[in-house]
């Protein structure tokens, strides 16, 4: 069989199978001697950087680091300037991978990725996705994401999509009439899984549920669904495990790293440990146990072409007590750091409380197919949902009843039921948005 993946990544200059073969070598380090590969490639890249990059030597300054916790932490804020600014000695825009930050946290910039650490990037995903026995050359992908609409980067899209054994589904537009040829493709089509956006997954899973279809009985090829780039909670995984008959895994990434946490065979969250170091820090940069929450930072330990050092994400997580150096478990995802709600009181919270509590009550009936809240003033809030009814009056007064006892009475809300939710450019839903 024509390996027209991996030959994809070969014509595009990433050296697939040295980084694989050296992948292999990362997994093969004991328990025992991780904490010396660790330490060994974390004082690699830093005095790579400091060396070769200006960007770098400017952020850390005259002082002289004594230990790890010493060095700053990078913000996206840091990385908003042109990048030829920020690329290392003997790269060029010409001879890197180049992308850019969906912006989903406010902050977009474009970064890039030496060919080497991108291979190696492909390497760790090809690793994870293979526990599913899912195989990137033979494996046929159903595929939930945004596509340029421009001629030419939907077209290039579309080729890499043909190159990636992927049919794509474009998720703007996701309402009955469209989700109803979507199931057309999965009842003629030997899919093997499913990839893509929670949220417009999640979507389809409803679209199913009303229609009482299991999707492995018309396509039964089907092994399993990985879903990315927006939370998955726990009772839209039992829904989705059910209607589309097949495992839901979930994955935690950024484009400019790589995968952070995968669900494993065994359910646990299991943090890339191989070509990323993540750390859980406290508001004055230091380290938290494990088992307590703080920011999730991380530092990209092969990346040569750009400095991503104590690379501050934006995220709120947790790392469990039971985690090591070589495997990880990430506990709890909270949410970004900048999703939160002040509230009149003085009280700060995750703008996901609103959206858990709220979930709970607006799902119940089945209507309410998907929302997001949106704060707008101090005490005030705006529920944009698509639904087949109207909200009721009881409906409201429990929201406001649940938000009152788990965050504060005296809010105020208004409700905006909408045909459809506006998504971002690459079709990400954003489930809670301030606007203060």
């Amino acid at each position: 069989m024509l390996n027209l993946f991996h030959l994809s990544l070969k014509l595009s200059g990433f050296p697939i199978v040295k980084a694989q073969a050296d992948f292999e070598k990362i997994l093969q380090i004991s328990e025992t001697d991780y904490p010396i590969y660790l330490e060994t490639k974390k004082r690699e890249i830093v005095e790579f950087h400091l060396k070769n990059n200006t960007f770098y030597q400017d952020l850390v300054g005259e002082k002289k680091i004594e230990n790890w916790n010493e060095l700053p932490v990078l913000t996206k804020k840091d990385l908003q300037k042109p990048l030829k600014n920020r690329l290392s000695k003997g790269y060029s825009e010409k001879t890197v991978f180049i992308n850019k930050t969906s912006g989903s946290s406010g902050d977009p910039f474009v970064f890039a990725k030496d060919k080497e650490a991108h291979a190696i990037t492909w390497a760790s995903i090809i690793h994870r996705f293979g526990w599913y026995g899912v195989d990137f050359n033979s494996s046929y992908q159903a595929r939930f994401y945004g596509i340029p609409l421009d001629f030419i980067g939907y077209r290039k899209e579309r080729l890499k999509d043909f190159l990636s054994k992927r049919y794509r589904f474009p998720i703007f537009d996701l309402s009955d009439k469209i989700l109803d040829s979507v199931l057309e493709h999965f009842k003629t089509k030997k899919f093997d899984y499913i990839n893509g956006y929670t949220s417009s997954i999640v979507l389809f899973g409803k679209y199913l549920q009303v229609r009482n279809i299991i999707l492995t009985d018309v396509c039964p090829t089907l092994k399993v669904c990985m879903v990315t780039s927006e939370m998955l909670f726990e009772e839209d995984k039992i829904l989705l495990e059910k209607h589309l008959g097949i495992p839901v895994v979930n994955e935690y990434g950024a484009s400019e790293l790589d995968l952070i946490a995968f669900q494993n065979p065994k359910d646990e969250w299991q943090v890339n440990s191989e070509t990323i170091f993540v750390e859980i820090l406290d508001e004055n940069n230091q380290p938290v146990p494990y088992g307590k929450e703080g920011k999730v930072v991380i530092t990209s330990l092969y990346n040569k072409s750009h400095p991503f050092i104590r690379y501050e994400i934006g995220d709120v997580g947790i790392l469990d007590e039971k985690s090591t150096l070589k495997k990880p478990i990430l506990k709890k995802l909270i949410g970004r750091t900048s999703d939160v709600a002040l509230l009149p009181s003085g009280k700060k919270s995750p703008g996901l409380t609103f959206y858990y509590v709220t979930k709970s009550i607006i799902e119940d009936d089945g209507n309410v197919k998907e929302f997001i809240v949106r704060q707008t003033k101090l005490d005030s809030f705006e529920i944009d949902y698509v639904s087949s009814v109207e909200l009721t009056s009881e409906q409201i007064q429990e929201i406001e009843k649940a938000i009152a006892k788990y965050l504060e009475p005296g809010l105020h809300f208004t409700y905006n039921r909408k045909e459809v939710l506006e998504r971002t450019k690459r079709g990400k839903l954003k489930q809670f948005q301030s606007m203060l």
